[in-house]
């Protein structure tokens, strides 16, 4: 998938769920924001209640989308049958997708009130959504390959020999230029004494000072525009991927811990769903079936 088919991927998947919540709040905000005895009054009361075409119909969806993409991710990644099938941080994508679209649409299908057992569920699945956002940002600080895969240290400094190889022979620059950059990239600040806020801005501002100085220099040179653009791009990605290196043991631990947190949420979440599932098909509670 090209950078351009990829961005307008990941455009079309959160215009859906910021376009379905702001719809949606848009034509039952008068609903909402009443309470459990005035709504029985409104005009609207019997589609968007729980039970009702609309409410029951989000509810439904919603349960459906989390279930669907919990299930193509899990098979995706767990069974080696499918393990060529597609890129995995698509899937990954996809999976994020519809588990926050979905918990959204079940979000309106309680109509804002729940209680009970359900409420169990419901806190669970934002704990589910929430960690899961934490779990994307832990993901990303891993360096991984365009499939997904997790790269090791060696995988790592290997491609660090590569940039070096790429300065020289695909942009033609000379040796002694070559090392200035690549002693700039691995250039680390002094650590600061703090807390971690602290350190993270001064790395933020050292950082923005190393691009800035490789500026000033790559105007020096005999290149085009063009050519300058693709260097910042890529010595910006080398400066990213050295900051992703020094971090690479806590984060990978920090994974492992995530997923230990992640998972049960999501089980008692699932299982309390069907439960409640079960109970409202027992008390006749069909939709449009």
């Amino acid at each position: 998938m090209s950078r351009t088919m990829r961005t307008v991927y990941r455009s079309i998947m959160v215009f859906m769920v910021f376009f379905c919540l702001f719809y949606l709040l848009a034509k039952g905000y008068s609903y909402y924001r009443l309470g459990i005895e005035d709504r029985f009054y409104h005009a609207s009361h019997q589609l968007l209640k729980p039970s009702g075409l609309v409410g029951h119909g989000l509810g439904i969806i919603g349960s459906l989308m989390m279930l669907v993409g919990v299930s193509l991710y899990m098979v995706r990644k767990r069974i080696r049958r499918f393990s060529r099938v597609g890129i995995l941080k698509y899937w990954l994508e996809f999976h994020i997708f519809l588990c926050s679209f979905g918990p959204l649409l079940v979000l309106f299908h309680t109509a804002f009130k729940f209680g009970g057992i359900v409420s169990v569920s419901f806190w669970c699945m934002v704990a589910v959504v929430i960690s899961g956002i934490i779990g994307r940002y832990i993901y990303l600080q891993i360096p991984r390959s365009l499939e997904g895969r997790e790269y090791s240290l060696a995988e790592l400094e290997h491609k660090k020999e590569d940039f070096n190889r790429i300065l020289i022979e695909k942009y033609q620059l000379n040796p002694e230029f070559a090392g200035r950059i690549l002693a700039v990239v691995k250039a680390r600040p002094n650590r600061a004494k703090g807390n971690s806020m602290l350190r993270f801005v001064q790395k933020f501002r050292f950082e923005l000072k190393l691009v800035a100085e490789l500026k000033q220099q790559l105007k020096k040179q005999q290149l085009t525009g063009g050519t300058r653009h693709e260097l910042m791009r890529l010595i910006r990605y080398e400066i990213s991927l050295n900051r992703k290196i020094d971090r690479l043991m806590t984060m990978q631990n920090l994974f492992r811990y995530w997923h230990v947190a992640h998972l049960p949420f999501a089980l008692i979440m699932l299982l309390i769903m069907l439960i409640h599932i079960g109970v409202a098909l027992a008390f006749g509670y069909q939709w449009i079936f």
